[in-house]
């Protein structure tokens, strides 16, 4: 899967988790991108993040730190 289709995908997740109350939304965002998309997606999306990370909203890259750091 292109990281193109990965940063659309992890995009409108965030979408979903931003508006609600009382979350945190990258820790929300970040638990359902580790509890629904496959190891490789995620790995793919760190990857695109260390690449600069363009197009990702800054809710769904702080997600994706909190990823790194659990892959480190």
């Amino acid at each position: 899967m292109s990281s193109e289709k990965l940063v659309v995908m992890a995009n409108q997740i965030g979408r979903f988790f931003v508006p609600q109350r009382g979350i945190d939304p990258a820790a929300a965002i970040a638990t359902h991108l580790r509890k629904f998309w496959d190891p490789r997606m995620r790995a793919a999306l760190v990857a695109h993040l260390d690449k600069g990370g363009g197009g990702l909203d800054e809710p769904v890259r702080q997600a994706v730190l909190r990823l790194k750091d659990g892959l480190a």
